[in-house]
């Protein structure tokens, strides 16, 4: 026979105290920074602004055609260098 004599703490009876507390909404006063200006972004941003696919854009970093940094597991395209790529890009293709 197994011998029990802990509290059964699942059936107690227990007497909480519940306090309102009144919070002002705080808005987000972050202001977003125009694509042009910012200094990176993700390749999903990147894929979306320039229309190319993530395999593309894979390749141009692979070939140092595009500047990448990595925070951790997280790749972020510099947007000079994509804005850099996109101009000589198109200035090429007129010619």
């Amino acid at each position: 026979m197994i011998r029990d004599d802990s509290p059964d703490l699942f059936n107690q009876p227990t007497s909480v105290t519940v306090r309102s507390v009144r919070t002002k909404r705080v808005t987000n006063s972050l202001v977003e920074i125009p694509f042009m200006q910012r200094p990176t972004c993700t390749i999903k941003e990147a894929c979306k602004a320039s229309g190319m696919g993530r395999t593309k854009f894979y390749e141009l970093i692979k070939g140092g055609e595009l500047q990448m940094i990595s925070v951790g597991r997280r790749r972020l395209v510099q947007v000079p260098s994509l804005l850099k790529f996109l101009r000589l890009d198109h200035h090429s293709s007129r010619d």
